[in-house]
């Protein structure tokens, strides 16, 4: 099988390559990113064909692998809530139009795509947990621009099926809901809301820095180990009957669930494990901090986003396996295990 993967030096575009090529050596892989940091220790592997670029100035190169491949991934996307609010064009650019000129090359030459949604598209949605083929996809106001990566990734999913429907493009959606774990950003950036929740919190932690909690950190989410997730991103790629045609996949663990404050005391915990970090881990503190201070007046929050899996489970024969604590552990210590 041949793989192409756009976007394969971010956090889930780099494990599944590494599960790739530990674990299914007669894939072939090829890949474009801007850069190839998290893929640096594979570069000299046979099956791994890795080229640099900006994907919007690429569609011939894109074109042609994409004719190569058996299947496409278009993994590039910013998902981070602060860029939705400070630079919404830039979400609508990159996660709407650059991945809309992908699927229409696919549908173009027939190949499969297995496209990243996302936990978003289901917005303010009140169900206790979110289905991928009931639930309602509700979103804020215009001028909440918080739901433009929603609304652009919900009307990719939107045109996928519709180009399934009526042109017969061969697709699975999978609905990340909140994958934690090594190399999901840069822990050392220090831009507030520049990382997702647990690097932004770890990072406070290491620079010693008070952890703020936007609206006190009532919100509750369900997370996800990222082994755990591409265990169930393969099942759909290596997928042979059918089973995974023409499905939207919620990849969580619905019993992973915690409050952000809760995240942010279990992560002190754990970081005060580490000698070197102790004393920074400790004179940290938690500071609530409204919405609009943190993001912006375009910011608007979800209470809790918790995923229904049967699907999943059912079709894909999959199962999350780490639990809460351990994923976290595990994110701890790649993070801080070296740091100083």
């Amino acid at each position: 099988m041949k793989i192409l993967i756009i976007g394969a030096d971010g956090f889930i575009g780099c494990h599944l390559v590494d599960h790739i090529l530990t674990k299914k050596p007669n894939w072939e892989i090829h890949t474009l990113d801007l850069s190839n940091n998290n893929l640096a220790e594979y570069q000299s592997h046979p099956k791994l064909f890795t080229t640099q670029g900006d994907m919007t100035k690429m569609s011939d190169w894109i074109e042609e692998k994409i004719k190569l491949c058996d299947v496409v991934l278009p993994l590039a996307a910013i998902a981070t809530p602060a860029t939705y609010v400070q630079d919404p064009l830039k979400i609508f650019s990159l996660d709407f139009e650059a991945n809309l000129a992908i699927i229409r090359l696919c549908v173009k030459h027939s190949k499969r795509v297995i496209f990243p949604s996302t936990s978003e598209v289901y917005g303010m949605c009140t169900d206790s947990e979110f289905d991928e083929e009931k639930s309602h996809l509700i979103l804020g106001p215009i001028h909440k621009e918080r739901w433009i990566y929603s609304c652009s990734k919900q009307l990719i999913d939107r045109l996928i099926f519709a180009y399934g429907k009526r042109n017969g493009l061969p697709y699975t959606l999978f609905r990340p809901f909140n994958w934690i774990g090594p190399k999901q950003d840069n822990i050392k950036n220090s831009k507030t809301g520049g990382s997702r929740v647990v690097i932004q919190f770890l990072g406070n932690i290491l620079r010693g820095e008070n952890i703020q909690l936007v609206d006190g950190g009532r919100q509750h989410r369900s997370f996800v180990y990222v082994e755990d997730g591409i265990e169930a991103l393969v099942k759909i790629i290596e997928n042979t009957d059918n089973c995974a045609s023409g499905r939207i996949f919620n990849i969580g663990n619905p019993h992973n669930i915690s409050s952000i404050r809760s995240l942010a005391e279990t992560l002190l915990e754990l970081a005060q494990k580490y000698p070197q970090h102790e004393a920074n881990a400790k004179k940290v503190q938690l500071m609530d901090i409204p919405a609009a201070d943190y993001y912006g007046t375009g910011y608007q929050d979800v209470q809790a986003r918790v995923p229904a899996i049967w699907r999943a489970q059912t079709h894909l024969q999959w199962q999350p396996k780490t639990d809460l604590i351990t994923s976290l552990s595990k994110t701890v210590d790649y993070y801080l295990h070296d740091a100083s």
